[in-house]
């Protein structure tokens, strides 16, 4: 229990610290500019928390835990970015009018990256904090 829960917060912290960065400060411009009227002014709260608990734990489940490696971890959480951001990237690409090509592939990379990293991070920070010799 305390692995996993190290596990979350760890891999939690670096992915909201890396969206923040992301989507606040470095893109929020160009998200603006590419996405225009499909943009509210303000997000909304729940369903982003919801989103970043929820996306949070898979990557945990799926990817922190079970690794044997960090180089293993970084390669899992790449894939769960590619497949979860690509899932919604696609369908954003098929379904909205303002939704560009340019938008699908920043944001894929962008979401491969992320998952990549903080998957990594998580992976690292349990091996040191969760007590167990395997990640070390």
């Amino acid at each position: 229990m305390k692995k996993a829960l190290i596990a979350y917060v760890a891999t939690l912290l670096t992915f909201l610290l890396l969206d923040g960065i992301w989507l606040g400060v470095l893109m929020a411009p160009t998200y603006r500019e590419l996405l225009g009227s499909l943009m509210l002014e303000k997000p909304l709260l729940v369903p982003a928390a919801v989103f970043y608990c929820l996306y949070v734990f898979g990557c945990v489940v799926f990817v922190v835990l079970p690794a044997m490696t960090w180089q293993r971890a970084a390669r899992l959480g790449a894939l769960l970015g590619l497949v979860a951001y690509g899932t919604y990237d696609l369908t954003n690409w098929a379904t909205l009018r303002g939704w560009s090509v340019q938008v699908t592939l920043m944001d894929w990379a962008w979401g491969t990256f992320a998952t990549a990293l903080a998957c990594t991070v998580g992976f690292v920070v349990t091996g040191r904090y969760g007590g167990s010799a395997r990640h070390r």
